[in-house]
């Protein structure tokens, strides 16, 4: 077991903070966020002192039409710009590539010549060569990156230290995240995989971080748990938008974080500004169904269709699901 790591009084400074609100905000929305939304919540994470901000996807218009989705589905270099022209902060811009989804020769040019900063690479427990191959191209670019393990509740332990013993090998990866995708992990469970995380993040000197998804109302706890263990870069996002049940809520976790660099009150004013009107077009945040789904740690999907029908037989959809298990 990996010993504690700082305590609840005190700070860790290299503890980093990635706002994910509009990455997996997106999903809820197809990512038809306004310009203006983007423009105040990147200068809202700049006064807050948020370490990196995360764009959207890297994705494939080969695969996805454009017209069917907002820019922050294709991150255009020309996009991103629009919003922070040459990001002359401290604030460091991310972007998603996903396993099979995205034309990286293509799409992502040299570091050099972009103002993104990251690509993290989201990928499952059965793709884990492909996810390096990608990360290392990245790499190669000038970028920082990031393998993100999702769907993390589902997999073996045995598949889950191959995946971190091959990725540690990797000098293009310098990151290695633990993604609840299903908002299935307790406290507990999160004390220990973040243990095994961490355990191969000192033997290869990778940063270890954490996603977590609200399914059962445990994604702040399941991340200052993980922080306690170890992992120093942590996902959050404002009035936890996205997939689903959403995410570890930005606001609780920098009221949490000590670092005196971390300010509140703009994330409370982006909220009172933005979030209360958003909230008025756009459906997101805890519901039965995915407490339900997270209970049998299932995708999602299934719950939001459910809540997009309206229907409310929770019991029913119970039974069905616990069935089909």
């Amino acid at each position: 077991m990996a010993p504690k790591q700082g305590n609840i009084m005190s700070y860790r400074p290299d503890i980093k903070v990635m706002d994910a609100t509009i990455r997996d905000g997106g999903l809820v929305n197809d990512f038809y966020f306004t310009d203006e939304f983007v423009k105040k919540l990147y200068e809202t994470n700049v006064k807050a002192g948020v370490d990196y901000m995360e764009f959207g996807y890297k994705a494939s218009n080969d695969i996805f039409d454009e017209s069917k989705f907002g820019k922050w589905k294709f991150c255009k270099e020309e996009d991103i710009r629009a919003i922070v022209g040459d990001n002359d902060t401290g604030l460091k811009i991310s972007v998603m590539a996903d396993v099979g989804r995205t034309n990286l020769e293509r799409d992502v040019i040299d570091k050099k010549d972009s103002v993104i900063d990251v690509v993290r690479v989201a990928t499952y427990i059965n793709t884990i060569p492909a996810a390096i191959d990608m990360a290392e191209y990245c790499h190669n670019k000038g970028y920082e990156t990031s393998i993100n393990i999702m769907a993390i509740s589902t997999a073996s332990e045995s598949d889950v230290r191959q995946a971190l013993d091959l990725i540690g090998k990797s000098e293009g990866v310098d990151m290695i995240y633990m993604v609840d995708s299903y908002g299935a992990i307790y406290p507990e469970e999160m004390r220990e995989l973040c243990d095994m995380f961490y355990e191969y993040g000192q033997k290869y000197g990778k940063i270890i971080g954490v996603h977590a998804h609200d399914n059962q109302k445990l994604a702040f706890a399941n991340t200052i748990e993980a922080v306690s263990r170890g992992a120093s870069m942590l996902d959050a996002t404002v009035c936890s938008l996205g997939r689903g049940a959403g995410n570890c809520a930005m606001e609780a976790l920098i009221g949490f974080l000590k670092n005196p660099r971390y300010r509140l009150d703009p994330i409370l004013r982006f909220i009172q500004t933005e979030m209360l009107k958003l909230r008025e077009t756009t459906v997101w945040g805890y519901d039965v169904p995915y407490l339900i789904t997270g209970l049998l740690n299932m995708h999602p999907r299934t719950a939001i269709n459910f809540i997009k029908e309206g229907d409310t037989d929770y019991s029913t959809l119970f039974q069905e699901l616990w069935t089909r298990e």
